[in-house]
């Protein structure tokens, strides 16, 4: 499973690893960056009272919780983005992204830029609850790719890989730009999630963005003859794991299923390098680097031969909020609590609507374009799916966000 396939406009060469920097320090110099932001944003009229007054004290200090003004079927941005503000070490990053390219002269407005001024706006913003509006955010995807341009149904995972490829680009350029200049800018001045240190290579290594920290693993594809028993291995970056669901299943036999021993045999053999022939072998995937953050798709959309098209799969798929994941890892200690849910509401591909179940500080949230409420964890069982396949329950988790324990790895 290669890095996230790209989209029509994304179709630059695939990047390399990086380096990872010191983080943290986002917030301290984000003030100093702020000058002129509300000048070109628009916050509009809050429901703050209602969120404010549910959480009383237990209400995080310095946290914002905004709901996302809708642009015409845009729930599937606005989904995807409340998972990466709440998404704590992709937010710090891009803060310092910001506070970074705010002090930077001629900085090229782009779809890296302004998901920073949106982010930086709701985290800088007076009130603590309300409705921001992300219309540059969502001209800029438009223009970007012609995909997102009408006002129909799109996919949030078509566009979460979209996203993450198109800020790869980004930063790949702003970096390349400078390793170019004249002036031998140092590249930690070109963006926190851009180059840090070129570590490998005495400075042509591989470059890791604030994508690849924060989402990044790596699969090892192992081939084993059977014949001479010789194991072939592959690396595969990966910035998520889109999983196939059966009825009445859970996301840990799912995941198992994706992970199985398939054997090669047949018309499907395996060409053995060291038997120099075609051989019967077996072959399977583990997790041999966990990413920060595990994001898991749960392939819903199926297409359908016998229609012509693609159909929902409404299958009831019981997801943990803690997920161990065993002997699928090489580190088989590695174990993730469970922080945000994008949710398909809709019974067809092509019809519906997404909301976000976002856990912040302990407590669950529901948000629905512009709508925020506290909610329960037990809420989260209404949208494993359905035991039977025709219900009135339409509401059903589509990408799960996992964030993984014991620090970084």
């Amino acid at each position: 499973m290669a890095r996230t396939a790209r989209l029509l406009a994304a179709e630059d060469p695939p990047a390399v690893e990086r380096s990872r920097p010191a983080s943290g320090s986002g917030l301290r110099s984000l003030a100093n960056a702020a000058s002129g932001l509300w000048d070109r944003w628009s916050v509009m009229g809050s429901g703050a009272s209602k969120l404010e007054k549910a959480l009383g004290d237990q209400f995080p200090d310095g946290e914002r919780y905004f709901g996302l003004e809708n642009f015409g079927n845009t729930c599937y941005c606005n989904s995807v983005l409340q998972a990466l503000y709440h998404c704590t070490p992709f937010r710090e990053q891009l803060l310092e992204y910001y506070a970074t390219y705010k002090n930077t002269e001629d900085t090229e407005d782009n779809l890296l830029t302004c998901l920073a001024d949106l982010f930086a706006q709701i985290t800088l913003a007076k009130k603590r609850t309300g409705v921001v509006a992300p219309k540059r955010f969502v001209q800029r995807v438009r223009k970007q790719n012609e995909l997102f341009r009408n006002y129909m149904h799109q996919d949030a995972h078509e566009f979460w890989n979209f996203l993450l490829n198109e800020i790869i680009d980004i930063l790949e350029k702003d970096c390349s730009t400078a390793n170019n200049s004249p002036k031998n800018i140092n590249s930690e001045a070109v963006s926190n999630g851009g180059v840090h240190d070129l570590a490998t290579g005495g400075g042509e290594g591989p470059l890791v963005t604030l994508v690849h920290r924060t989402f990044q693993g790596i699969l090892t594809n192992e081939t084993k003859c059977l014949m001479c028993e010789t194991i072939t291995a592959k690396d595969e970056p990966f910035f998520d794991l889109s999983v196939d669901i059966e009825q009445n299943s859970s996301l840990t036999s799912c995941l198992k299923n994706f992970f199985s021993t398939e054997i090669l045999n047949g018309e499907d053999k395996f060409f053995c390098d060291r038997c120099c022939s075609l051989q019967e072998a077996h072959k399977r995937m583990k997790i041999k680097k966990a990413p920060q953050i595990l994001v898991i798709h749960l392939k819903r959309f199926k297409f359908v031969e016998q229609l012509s098209r693609h159909k929902k799969l409404s299958y009831r798929v019981v997801y943990p909020m803690e997920l161990k994941l065993g002997s699928m890892c090489e580190d088989v200690d590695c174990e993730y609590s469970l922080f945000a849910v994008v949710v398909h509401v809709g019974s067809s591909p092509n019809h519906g609507h997404y909301v976000s179940q976002i856990k912040s500080h302990d407590n669950w949230f529901s948000f629905d374009d512009d709508t925020v409420q506290i909610s329960e964890e037990f809420t989260l069982q209404t949208f494993y799916g359905s035991s039977r396949e025709h219900s009135g329950n339409t509401d059903h988790g589509y990408i799960l966000f996992y964030e993984r324990l014991g620090g970084r790895s």
